[in-house]
């Protein structure tokens, strides 16, 4: 038997061995082709020593977080290796490095197709599932046609619940200029008006006091704050995420799915009840009754409303945060945005009033241009496919992106660009925006068919916030420990690592 055995076996192995070679020559010449007809020419800068795994670039990247100054010295990288396209590998994989916008553009918008979101799933899954920010393809387009309606100017306009919040953040805020942070008051305000966008129920973290952490609500904020945290380590662990012991994110995930599932299964027995009376519910717009009345799919409406609380809460958040980081210091801006909000006489103002507000617009825009919410982002080349600029000697002509690939992106290092922005490109101008017409050089909410559905929210929200404030303080003072030096804090989103520690004078 094994006389006749082994000559078959000679003989699969030997083709096996020549389909191999076979398939490797074809892929060598038709990519041969490709470049070719695409004119695409080789990178010439390449960034780690260690051209396997990556080690070296893995250590400095974990270094860099460690001590907050990872975007900084990730633009430093740029500028000192004079391109802004470059090769390096970090845990096996290529990867390709660009804060070019015309790259960028190809990336999420004319080459869409070409990407996918790459291994974010192992990431981001357990806590959100295969929701709109973290799926690919049709479930990616069903996500984006399920919530696009939720996000129409009816719903994002409703200025009263925001003040609802407001309100109670005011209370907090000391009126005798002593030093209050900010930031905290950010992000409890923003995850109580998000939840009640979405569940009908808020958190209501601001009406908590400090010794107030049993409830249900603020064990779910907790919750929601270490998973995110979580999702960050998976990402830089990889493939050996599993070695890594991890009850307390296990625990976490857990507690905020039990969290939303409550709010899921009792929004879809109202609906079945409607339905079963044949009454429809008239009452005012809540986020996750429009959900139930699409589909009834308890953990897919789950998962949506995860990803959209992440981003609902963080986005806003943080820029919030930085935006008056660099108010505190500047009280010439703030004088001229006091100047903008005064016609309004101390009144809320209505949403086109608030569309209206040139300055501030300014003031928001320079804030998501120096601190982009979400300053760094990637994606997966699924085929072989094409970078316009960053092939070459001199780095202008195309790029052949392989399949398999990762292009990593940076909105950070992009939006402080000299050649795009000025020699001023480091500081915190608002002027700027009256004559500045950016395309895709500024990415503040992503671009493409992936914009963020969510980015008006954002926007009306934190413009809100800032006209209340400035219609109560007449002046805001920094009280940071670093002397006003900016620290990044790098989570899924970025704000200040100190906070933004200030005193305030009632108007």
């Amino acid at each position: 038997m094994g006389l006749v055995s082994s000559p078959i076996t000679f003989v699969a192995v030997g083709a096996l061995l020549s389909y191999l070679i076979f398939s490797r020559v074809q892929l060598y010449l038709n990519r041969r082709s490709f470049i070719k007809q695409h004119g695409c020419e080789p990178c010439p800068k390449r960034y780690n020593k260690e051209p396997i795994i990556g080690y070296d670039v893995l250590k400095e990247t974990i270094a860099n977080f460690n001590e907050r100054k990872m975007l900084e010295r990730n633009q430093k990288r740029y500028r000192d290796m004079g391109v802004n396209t470059f090769l390096t590998k970090i845990q096996f994989r290529p990867m390709i490095a660009t804060c070019e916008p015309e790259n960028v553009k190809a990336v999420l918008s004319k080459n869409f197709k070409d990407y996918s979101l790459g291994n974010r799933n192992h990431s981001f899954g357990p806590l959100l599932g295969d929701g709109i920010f973290n799926s690919d393809g049709e479930k990616w387009a069903n996500s984006r046609h399920l919530l696009r309606p939720n996000f129409a100017r009816d719903q994002i306009a409703d200025l009263e619940a925001f003040d609802r919040h407001f309100r109670l953040m005011m209370k907090k805020i000391p009126k005798d200029g002593s030093i209050v942070d900010l930031q905290h008051l950010f992000f409890q305000m923003t995850i109580d008006s998000a939840t009640e966008f979405l569940f009908n129920h808020s958190t209501d973290s601001l009406r908590m006091s400090e010794d107030d952490v049993n409830n249900e609500d603020a064990i779910f904020a907790r919750a929601f704050m270490f998973a995110q945290e979580d999702i960050i380590h998976r990402d830089r662990w990889g493939f050996l995420n599993f070695l890594r012991p991890n009850k307390e994110g296990k625990d976490a995930i857990k507690i905020c799915h039990t969290y939303v599932d409550k709010f899921v299964d009792q929004a879809i027995r109202e609906h079945q009840a409607e339905m079963a009376a044949g009454k429809a519910d008239n009452e005012r717009y809540i986020f996750i009754k429009e959900l139930v009345k699409q589909t009834q799919d308890k953990e897919r409406i789950r998962n949506e409303l995860m990803n959209i609380l992440l981003a609902g809460r963080d986005t806003t958040a943080s820029l919030l945060s930085n935006m008056f980081f660099q108010l505190a210091l500047r009280p010439d801006i703030w004088a001229k945005l006091r100047e903008e909000v005064a016609p309004l006489e101390g009144r809320l103002p209505t949403y086109e009033e608030l569309k209206n507000m040139k300055y501030l617009k300014w003031c928001m825009n320079e804030s998501l241009r120096l601190h982009p919410v979400v300053p760094s982002n990637s994606r997966f080349a699924i085929k072989d496919t094409v970078l316009p600029i960053g092939g070459g000697p001199s780095g202008t002509a195309p790029l052949f992106v392989p399949k398999g690939t990762v292009v990593s992106y940076s909105p950070y290092a992009m939006h402080r660009r000299e050649d795009l922005y000025g020699p001023d490109a480091a500081e915190f101008k608002p002027e700027r925006w009256e004559t500045l017409r950016p395309g895709w050089e500024y990415l503040p909410f992503n671009g493409g068919p992936r914009i963020c559905l969510g980015q008006q929210y954002a926007l009306t929200e934190a413009g809100f916030v800032t006209v209340r404030l400035l219609q109560a303080f007449s002046k805001i003072e920094s009280r940071d420990p670093k002397g006003g030096v900016w620290e990044e804090s790098l989570t899924l989103t970025l704000c200040s690592a100190n906070g933004c520690q200030v005193s305030l004078t009632p108007a």
